[in-house]
């Protein structure tokens, strides 16, 4: 599929006026810094200054060692980057063209209640219509993988953004935490789509539980980012609490990131996932990781108090991004899942 927009209409164009007169606000400088961020990054991974190793090519530490990167410096472009990259592995591990040069690709898979897309035929391709939540870079991407209804069930397919009927629906990405990501609803109305792998082949491949542990590297990097407050804090100061949360912080990040390695390593050996253990896997890496960012949230927030969330925007803006990006891990509800497959493994897909 060609390059849908130009490099400036990625970035979206000059925020209007708001009713506040404030003209360009704090939201919309963030979304512009990821774009940006991501933008750079995607041209990085062109000329290969960049890499992100396929899951299971034998690197796949090296791959959540680049996501966490990119999330240590701006976990809303990491947000976008991320989708690039899954985008990129769906598409070679179902059997289709990669991203070309220049084109910007997002995942938006997501099927909370609501209408959702839909897919028809129109000749010998497809069309897809209604209204997809928690588009990710709507803004930003060019090309977008989405998961669409079809008479045979959910497909995946691939859309370009710079189509007629293609629509960001103003005003449904409200939140202060990730603002950056650029998350609103889109409208598709009758805009043409590719079909990717077959229907369900985008939950059935092991790759799906691979890229559900990637984003748990983004966490990681967010935590990193939280952290650095509390190591400048303990510098400045020598105080017992403080080195004591210190301590804590990163003794779990250690004990986080060496998790995130051995997944690498387990997805290496077997990334067809013969022994089917994959999700099993990806639930207790997201579980653990997310667990350990919410303590680092709580250690860097009660050893350093109001100041820096009041003060220094960079450190609100990471422990807010934090807060709202690891809301992806589903809580009680997938730690259930993971107490059941234990249980009962012959439920285990």
């Amino acid at each position: 599929m060609p390059g849908g927009l130009s490099p400036s209409a990625a970035l979206g164009s000059p925020a209007e006026p708001r009713e506040d007169g404030v003209g360009e606000s704090v939201l919309d400088s963030a979304r512009l810094e990821a774009a940006r961020v991501f933008a750079a990054v995607v041209e990085e991974i062109g000329t290969g200054k960049t890499e992100f190793p396929q899951p299971g090519s034998g690197r796949t530490a090296h791959r959540f060692a680049a996501l966490r990167d990119v999330a240590e410096r701006d976990l809303c472009a990491a947000r976008l980057v991320e989708g690039h990259v899954d985008a990129t592995a769906i598409l070679v591990e179902l059997g289709a063209p990669p991203p070309a040069p220049g084109e910007r690709w997002g995942v938006w898979a997501a099927e909370p209640p609501g209408e959702g897309l839909t897919a028809t035929r129109v000749g010998a391709g497809w069309e897809i219509s209604g209204r997809k939540q928690y588009c990710s870079g709507a803004h930003s991407c060019t090309h977008a993988l989405v998961t669409a209804q079809t008479p045979d069930g959910k497909r995946l397919f691939a859309v370009e953004t710079s189509a007629p009927g293609y629509a960001p629906v103003p005003g449904t990405w409200q939140a202060l935490g990730m603002a950056g990501s650029d998350t609103p609803d889109v409208r598709f109305t009758g805009v043409p789509a590719v079909s990717v792998g077959p229907v369900g082949g985008y939950l059935d491949r092991p790759g799906f539980q691979h890229g559900g542990i990637g984003v748990a590297a983004c966490w990681y990097g967010g935590a990193v980012a939280v952290s650095r407050t509390l190591h400048e804090a303990a510098r400045r100061h020598a105080d017992p609490h403080t080195d004591a949360h210190l301590g804590t912080v990163d003794a779990q990040l250690h004990a986080a990131w060496a998790v995130l390695e051995q997944a690498g390593a387990e997805i290496d050996h077997d990334p067809e996932d013969v022994a089917g253990v994959a999700r099993v896997l990806s639930l207790r890496v997201r579980a653990f990781v997310e667990s350990v960012c919410a303590h680092v949230l709580t250690h860097v927030g009660r050893a350093t108090g109001a100041g820096p969330l009041c003060h220094d925007p960079r450190h609100a803006r990471n422990a807010a991004d934090l807060s709202v990006y690891i809301r992806q891990h589903h809580a009680e509800r997938n730690l259930a899942e993971l107490g059941a497959l234990l249980a009962r493994p012959e439920a285990r897909r």
